[in-house]
């Protein structure tokens, strides 16, 4: 099938440019100001945006075991819906992705269900060393501790002699939730003395606190330095661990960092109306975070943005603090919450696209994806600016049924959505028959 896409604003590698393009089977044949081609479906854009779709690197579609609230085709329908072309999904389903046999579990999973490209993390525990560093590099976008345990119920970051052993011999990207344990321990102790179970909201960034942030990614950063493997941070949340980082080229850096969609768009000042809805781990935390964040996506400390896409039955966000599950379904509407930051001043279009899309290529070393260029997957999204539209509960394609962005109003509306070459969602419908490709790597990252 061949498409030409025409008058459209291409927002691509850093340049918005009026330009038509062809996509020709699953690939970008062509870029030019004028192109015609009598075989080809012609689209007009009418000088709406043309980006590449987003690629977000760590998403829980709780497939397979947890598909009462989520599963890979629902979630995948979401998020070609919201502009996100290709995803990669965390370990902690049921059963949990530690071997390579459930890994490539999941893989047959997605290509029979998957309407976005698709990549799966293999899970890293204290009983898993030698079967996770095994995985291909070429095929898996990395490992992983996200949503998963060692001993204690601690995480990786709080094992600092496992995380010797693991960054002396791992040859792929090793991706880290990092919060120290014993700090959160110690915040939670106080605030149930005060309050048994039944602490207010409003204490969650008290409890999962900077203090714990920070410390945590210190420590990890310290033992990183002693072996240069290759690093990356999942949903840093605070302006101290920004401060952490260092702009760069992507391409050059041994460590990488990536900031959530709630952590943007959302502060502690939105507890008391969203109330569990918003409950994250790491929290959402301050204003002033809020906007260190933003500008470390701008100065290059913070390397990609991404939607930590966890969703949860109502019934499992709802109960005291001890009883919430931690995560809120995003993919949706994600994209279009970074055009309400463009169009509030607080992020430029232009570092939205590189932060969304190619620097989230770069950072995994993608193969032929990210951006706009003759040759690479026609992974493209077209955003109409200036068409306000109100989220309903209607309107959400999320399994879970609720999100916390509902009764809100977008100014932008994705109106189309290319993934490897087929349009598969369209002025709100899908293309059902068509799916998703397994993402690959360089080798060498």
């Amino acid at each position: 099938m061949k498409y030409l896409i025409t008058n459209a604003l291409v927002v691509n590698e850093g340049q918005q440019t009026q330009t038509d393009v062809l996509i020709s089977g699953e690939r970008i044949e062509r870029i030019s100001p004028w192109i015609s081609d009598a075989h080809a479906q012609v689209i007009d854009l009418q000088g709406n945006y043309l980006i590449p779709g987003m690629i977000d690197d760590q998403v829980h579609f709780r497939d397979p075991g947890l598909t009462y609230k989520a599963d890979i085709q629902s979630e995948s329908m979401a998020a070609v819906a919201g502009g996100i072309t290709s995803f990669m999904d965390m370990p902690n389903t049921i059963p949990n992705t530690l071997t390579r046999t459930l890994l490539e579990e999941k893989y047959q999973l997605a290509s029979q269900k998957s309407m976005a490209n698709y990549s799966f993390f293999m899970g890293v525990t204290a009983a898993n060393l030698e079967e996770a560093l095994c995985v291909d590099n070429e095929t898996v976008c990395g490992i992983t501790d996200d949503g998963l345990y060692l001993e204690k119920q601690e995480i990786l970051a709080n094992n600092p002699e496992y995380l010797e052993k693991l960054f002396a011999r791992a040859e792929t990207l090793v991706a880290l939730h990092s919060e120290d344990d014993s700090i959160i321990r110690r915040n939670l102790s106080h605030y149930q003395e005060i309050y048994g179970d039944n602490i207010p909201v409003e204490f969650h960034p008290a409890i999962r606190s900077s203090e714990a942030c920070e410390a945590a990614t210190k420590r990890v950063l310290e033992i990183q330095k002693r072996h240069n493997n290759r690093l990356h941070f999942f949903h840093i949340s605070t302006g101290a661990e920004a401060k952490l980082f260092s702009p760069g080229p992507i391409t050059e850096k041994r460590v990488t960092a990536e900031a959530c969609i709630h952590h943007l768009c959302f502060t502690d000042a939105d507890y008391p109306s969203l109330g569990n809805k918003i409950v994250w781990n790491p929290s959402v935390k301050s204003a002033e975070d809020r906007l260190e964040l933003l500008k470390a996506l701008e100065d290059g400390r913070i390397d990609l943005i991404a939607t930590d896409h966890a969703p949860h039955s109502l019934e499992e966000k709802t109960g005291n603090y001890m009883q919430v599950k931690s995560g809120a379904p995003m993919v949706q509407h994600a994209l279009l919450m970074l055009f309400e930051l463009v169009a509030r001043g607080e992020l430029s279009l232009n570092t939205l696209v590189a932060k969304s899309s190619h620097r989230v290529a770069d950072c995994y070393r993608m193969v032929d994806r990210g951006y706009i260029r003759e040759g690479f997957f026609a992974d493209l999204v077209e955003v109409a600016p200036s068409n306000p539209w109100s989220v309903t509960t209607e309107s959400l394609h999320y399994k879970c049924g609720w999100a916390p962005v509902v009764g809100r109003t977008f100014q932008h509306q994705i109106n189309r959505t290319f993934v490897s070459g087929s349009l598969v969602y369209e002025a709100g419908k899908f293309n059902p028959e068509k799916s998703g490709k397994r993402l690959h790597f360089a080798k060498i990252r």
